[in-house]
């Protein structure tokens, strides 16, 4: 559901100037929330966000892509930025960092630490002194952990 909403809503974003980060998808019961998070170097305004969501809710009622009812938020993505493209990692080296895979690797899906590198499709972060090489295809979720 995921990867079809991002193919179906990322060039309607992007066409509207801003750049997609992340979308997420929250089933609840008999409705749910669709959460889009957007940016632009410039910052989001609220004018941003109302833009987005009207364009995204025209292209959501001619695709009917989720069943049922859900709402629909469109968000700056705050101090704790979602990362999902290599790109993001990039910007994010230096930074302390949450990932969690889809699948558990060597007993672990959940790596929480500074963000050491991040090439090509491999992403080093040092948890607790401990340098650990993942593979960006294998990350489900990953976000900034802002400083405390």
């Amino acid at each position: 559901m995921r990867e079809r909403l991002l193919e179906m809503l990322e060039p309607v974003v992007t066409g509207l100037g801003y750049e997609l980060l992340e979308i997420e998808f929250q089933p609840r019961g008999r409705d749910g929330l669709l959460r889009l998070y957007i940016d632009q170097p410039a910052g989001i305004t609220l004018d941003d966000c109302e833009r987005v969501s009207n364009q995204v809710s025209a292209v959501l009622d001619v695709e009917d892509p989720i069943p049922g009812a859900y709402s629909l938020e469109v968000s700056s993505p705050g101090l704790d930025r979602p990362l999902r493209t290599a790109a993001h990692f990039a910007a994010a080296v230096g930074s302390r960092v949450r990932i969690e895979l889809r699948l558990p690797r060597d007993g672990r899906k959940c790596y929480t630490g500074n963000l050491l590198a991040a090439e090509d499709d491999k992403l080093v972060v040092d948890v607790d002194g401990t340098p650990y090489t993942l593979v960006l295809s294998e990350v489900d979720k990953a976000r900034i952990v802002p400083a405390a």
